[in-house]
C-alpha cells in the first residue's frame, strides 16, 4: 500500500498581484518605481528627475511634485496593462505627506492598491 503526501494549497503568493510599488524620497527628487517581483525587472518608473517633468514642477522634492509622479505612474500602468500594485513601505516610512501623495495619486489615476 502506497501512502501518498496529501495535495497541498498552492502558495499564497500565487495570490497576490506580483507587482510592488516602491518609493524613494531624496532631499532634491521624487522617485516611485513599480516592479514585477517573480522576475525581479522594472514594470514603470517615474521620477522627478526626468527632463519633461523638471520643467513643468515648481520644485521637484515636494509633496505636490510626489502626486504628479504618482498621476504620471498610475497612467503609465494603465498604458501597460497593469490594473493594480502592492505597495511596500520601508521601515522609515509612514503613510504621510510625499508617500501619501504618491499612493493616494496612483490610486486616482485608476489604479487598485492591493
Amino acid at each position: 500500500m502506497v501512502i501518498r503526501p496529501p495535495v497541498r494549497p498552492p502558495r499564497i503568493t500565487e495570490y497576490l498581484k506580483p507587482y510592488v510599488l516602491m518609493m524613494h524620497f531624496s532631499n532634491k527628487f521624487v522617485t516611485a518605481t513599480v516592479r514585477h517581483s517573480p522576475t525581479a525587472t522594472v514594470a514603470s518608473s517615474a521620477s522627478s528627475q526626468e527632463k519633461a517633468l523638471r520643467s513643468a514642477m515648481e520644485n521637484t522634492g515636494d509633496v505636490a511634485a510626489a502626486g504628479k509622479i504618482g498621476k504620471l505612474l498610475g497612467e503609465r500602468l494603465l498604458q501597460k496593462g497593469i490594473p493594480a500594485v502592492s505597495v511596500l513601505l520601508k521601515r522609515e516610512q509612514k503613510y504621510h505627506g510625499k508617500v501619501k501623495a504618491v499612493v493616494d495619486s496612483v490610486r486616482g489615476a485608476g489604479v487598485k492598491l492591493v
